[in-house]
């Protein structure tokens, strides 16, 4: 019995080792540099636009704006984890009828990969990152207007936004890998209106 477990080990190992082999002969430093670049980007966009309009705004639009962060990560999050869960032949069958959106579809679940990094790990966690700067930006102006306590405040506006996010994000992940073709097809035929391959 020992054996056995000792046996299937071994194998296990060596089909891990020959994936290893095969992943890092294909590391596209192309995308890599690319995905860098553009998380570069897109946090220096959107932190600009949060640190130079949440200060200047009333404090219920600072809230708005900062759970309007947490709901786009949270979406593009969604949409990451349905393109990496959903079944491509589907698609593959609906572009051979000429769907709206299936080809791009097929193309999104073919750089499944790029995608769930980019929906995720770019936008999703820029945005988390946002939504806690904007958070210190609420946290500065509830103690400047109401006199709160800095600590109190700042650990309670975090606690909130960590809380939201990563609640939203497990809803969202288990929804999205119930319903990963709906979300890939819905998400593939509104890009094809502006992209269609």
């Amino acid at each position: 019995m020992k054996k056995n477990k000792k046996s299937e080990l071994k194998n296990l190992i060596e089909v891990t080792k020959r994936k290893e082999r095969i992943k890092k002969e294909h590391v596209d430093i192309k995308w890599i540099i690319t995905i860098v670049i553009t998380s570069f980007i897109i946090s220096f966009g959107l932190s600009f636009v949060s640190q130079t309009t949440i200060p200047n705004l009333s404090l219920w639009i600072g809230i708005i704006i900062t759970l309007l962060f947490i709901l786009l990560g949270i979406i593009f999050d969604i949409i990451g984890v349905s393109v990496t869960a959903a079944d491509e032949a589907v698609f593959h069958s609906m572009n051979s009828r000429k769907v709206k959106g299936a080809s791009t579809a097929v193309m999104f679940k073919k750089n499944s990969d790029k995608v769930s990094n980019f929906c995720c790990d770019v936008v999703g966690d820029v945005c988390g990152i946002i939504s806690g700067a904007a958070g210190t930006t609420i946290t500065a102006i509830l103690v400047e207007t109401y006199k709160f306590n800095l600590l109190l405040t700042g650990l309670t506006i975090a606690s909130i936004i960590a809380a939201l996010t990563i609640g939203g994000k497990a809803i969202g992940k288990s929804f999205a890998i119930n319903k990963s073709d709906i979300i890939l097809y819905e998400f593939a035929k509104f890009i094809s209106n502006f992209y269609n391959k």
